[in-house]
This record gives C-alpha cells, structure tokens and sequence, in this order.
C-alpha cells in the first residue's frame, strides 16, 4: 500500500507500507509472568458520545484473550474519568465478566469512586463509594483493583486518611485486591497521591499500608514512568505481592527483571500490541531472551510516541491504532476524545505501528489512513 504523508512541515512525502507480522495464537497460560491488557472501549459511533458499541468492545478483549493476556477491565485505558460514566462502566464490567468465564480468561476489575461528584467528600461516604463498585467488580468475577481516587486525592488531610480508607477496603474484599499508584502524568488531580507531593515519602507511606495488610494485597500497580523507582519498590515489597508494571515507557526491561526480581504486568500499551507483548512473554517462559527482546524491541518507539506528553491522552493514539488494525468501524470515542491528539502525532503512530509490523492488513489500514487524512484536508 502506497500513500502520501504529511511532514512537520506540511509537505507530502510517498510512503510504502511494510508487511505485518505473523503472531501465533495461544489461550495457554503464561508460565513466568503475569500480564494484563488494560482494554480500551468502542465508542458507537452513532451513538450520543456517551454510548458503546458493546459488540466490538467485547470482540477486543476476546482478541486479547486469544493470546494468552489478561484483560485489566475498566481501568484509565478505558476512559474512565474521561468520558465513561459509571452506569456504562457498570454495565461493561458484568458484560466482561461473563465473556471471561465464557472464554476461560483472566480480567481484574477497577473499583474506584468516580460515581461521585467531583470535589472532596467525607472519607466515609469515599470509602463507600469505594466498596459499592467493589461489589460490581467481584461480582463479575474479577480480581478488584483500588484504583486511585481523585475525591480521596483531594480530601484526605495526611498518610493516616489514605490507611484509613484503604484498611477498610482491604478488609472487606474477598479475594486479595492489586492497589493503584497512577501519577499526575496520567491524571493531573492525584498530585499528592498517599498524602506526600514528595515521591520519597509517598513511597513510604504506601510501602507501610502494603506490610500492615500484605495478605491482603495481590499487588500494586506502578505508573509513574520511573524505572529506577519502581524497582526500589518492588524489592521492598513482602513475599507474595506483585509489582505490576504500569511503565510505558521501560516495560521490557521491567518484566524481564533481575538477579533480585521481576515485575509483573498491567499496561496500556498492551491493547495495541498484544500480539507482540504475547510473544515476548511466550519467549520469555521458554528462556530465549534474544527472542524475548526481538519481539518487545520494535514497540518501544511506539509506545512513546502513544505516551508522549500530555500523557493523559495516550488513549486517543490507542483507539486510532485500534481502528487501523481492524477491530472498530470507526475511529470515534467517548465524550469526543478522538480529536485530542494532533494530526502530526498521529501520523508517526501510524509509521511507527507499520515498522513493527503491527497492523494486520496493511490494505485496509493504509486505505483509512488515506481517508482520514482526507477528511483533516490532506491529500495523500
């Protein structure tokens, strides 16, 4: 497929597509890890902007299940507090759950308070609202996650409010729960997120809620896009509690660990590249590390350019690739979000995801790549 892309500068340059590559199926579970796609959602496209194509967002997380990923249902990725209201959010966790038992794949849920209205709130009514969506959750089948609180952000006074909250939780949940460290990056409103702005002492405010309630915690999640952090985390966690990697940016290294650890996995990026992530992981159970990093090596420039600043809009470059790959007939989301990243940017997720032999049908991808650069009044 020939084509003409935009530069920088606004001139046209002619652009061949490459081949896809082949990646091999497989629902058996992963042996040495474990590794989540944190899905996004379909938006109908002729739909209010508040709807979802329900038929094409479960065909998604069936595609992610037929490699051998978790789904990580509900989570940032899938526009929550950017768009999905907490009755669609509902609605999508039951549906989830039912495809996963259907299928045999694994899914953890996120539980958190956007039901409520923004601003601060009584810690008990947070805590409450915490444990309403915790209900859901569990009730499809999944494992919850504690997804950080912007209501909780804002109105707790100091560390003891963040213990508080989270105790309660943890001692109400059925199953050991995954926490949720999501930075400012991604979400402005949790600065201060474990009640310290200082990284240091937030560290050791959550490291001390993990030890109080360890039996408690099947992990925690980590996106703070900071490596060398992250590791001195995870080697400070008990016995028998993961660190889920969150880190787009570094997540090869992350999973592949060290002679003292390893991280688990629970990331975005995983949605537009699951055929290679499933692959890496697959070589990576059985020992060929040259394999493991041939497979992850061509998707780290696309998942800093998905991820690039402003951060929190890495989900419009996820659902873009989405509609190139031929999951979606639209490249439409909720609450509008497709038109928050620019044309420029797009266009290098497009290159960027050819190079990696990430776009199954180059025909189909290439032929809509032409139209919506038509329709953004560029003649390719």
């Amino acid at each position: 497929m020939n084509l003409n892309l935009p530069e920088p500068d606004g001139t046209l340059t002619p652009y061949t597509m490459g081949e896809p590559r082949t990646y091999e199926r497989s629902t058996a579970p992963l042996a040495r890890r474990s590794a989540f796609a944190a899905a996004h959602v379909v938006a109908d496209p002729l739909g209010d902007g508040t709807t979802l194509d329900w038929d094409a967002t479960l065909a998604f997380r069936r595609h992610l299940w037929s490699y051998g990923l978790g789904v990580a249902e509900a989570m940032d990725t899938a526009q929550r507090g950017m768009g999905l209201d907490w009755e669609v959010t509902r609605e999508l966790i039951a549906r989830s759950g039912t495809e996963a038992r259907a299928c045999g794949g694994l899914m953890v849920g996120g539980a958190g308070t956007d039901h409520l209205p923004p601003g601060p709130a009584p810690l008990d009514r947070i805590a409450a609202a915490y444990e309403e969506q915790l209900e859901v959750v569990e009730g499809a089948g999944a494992v919850p996650v504690l997804m950080a609180s912007r209501q909780l952000a804002v109105s707790a006074e100091g560390p003891d409010d963040y213990a508080k909250v989270y105790g309660r939780l943890l001692g109400a949940v059925s199953r050991p729960a995954v926490l949720h460290w999501l930075g400012p990056m991604f979400d402005p409103a949790l600065t201060g997120y474990w009640g310290s702005t200082d990284l240091d002492e937030a560290t050791e405010h959550v490291l001390a809620l993990i030890a109080d309630h360890a039996d408690r915690i099947d992990g925690i999640k980590i996106s703070l896009l900071d490596a060398e952090r992250e590791v001195a985390v995870r080697r400070r966690l008990p016995d028998g509690v993961r660190l889920y990697t969150g880190d787009d940016f570094n997540y090869p290294e992350l999973i592949r660990g060290d002679e003292e650890g390893h991280s688990d996995a629970l990331l975005g990026i995983f949605d537009p590249i699951a055929p290679a992530a499933a692959a890496a992981l697959r070589a990576l159970d059985a020992g060929d590390m040259a394999a493991y990093e041939e497979a992850f090596a061509p998707t780290l420039p696309l998942a800093r350019e998905v991820f690039a600043t402003p951060t929190y809009y890495y989900k419009t470059g996820v659902v873009f690739l989405a509609w190139l790959a031929g999951h979606q007939s639209a490249f439409r989301m909720v609450g509008g979000l497709e038109s928050a990243r620019s044309v420029p940017h797009l266009v290098r997720l497009f290159r960027l995801a050819d190079a990696a032999g990430l776009l199954p049908d180059p025909e189909l991808a290439g032929a809509r790549m032409r139209g919506w650069l038509a329709v953004q009044g560029v003649d390719s």
